[in-house]
């Protein structure tokens, strides 16, 4: 019996799980990559990016918040994090460089208004 109980409560857990990631996929049959956009529970886009068939990250990866403003532009090649990604929050933009998987430099830069940014070490 508890057995039984284990393995529905397993289940229950894995479809709440799953709920809780909705997603699109689509075969790009042009690239051979998988597109896929993620959701917030709210409905808006939470995350767009590409997997390779054998289930690696690939090319640019974009986060929103949920309010749909892009938070993160990121790039993969063949699932190793590689060039400039980008971190935007209310305040502040950071570039992390990324070299054979590793950081290779970060910069960042705050807000002093509505317009401008300004570098900040």
């Amino acid at each position: 019996m508890n057995k039984n109980v284990l393995m529905l409560f397993a289940l229950f857990v894995g479809l709440v799980s799953f709920a809780q990631q909705e997603r699109q996929l689509k075969l790009n049959e042009d690239t051979n990559l998988i597109e896929v956009t993620y959701f917030h529970d709210n409905g808006v886009v939470s995350q767009t990016g590409f997997y390779t068939t054998d289930g690696k990250l690939q090319g640019e990866w974009l986060s929103f918040d949920s309010d749909g403003k892009k938070s993160v532009s990121a790039n993969y090649d063949n699932g190793e994090k590689v060039g400039k990604w980008f971190y935007w929050t209310n305040k502040t933009l950071r570039e992390v460089d990324y070299t054979d998987n590793a950081i290779v430099s970060v910069i960042e830069w705050k807000k002093d208004d509505e317009t401008s940014l300004a570098f900040r070490n």
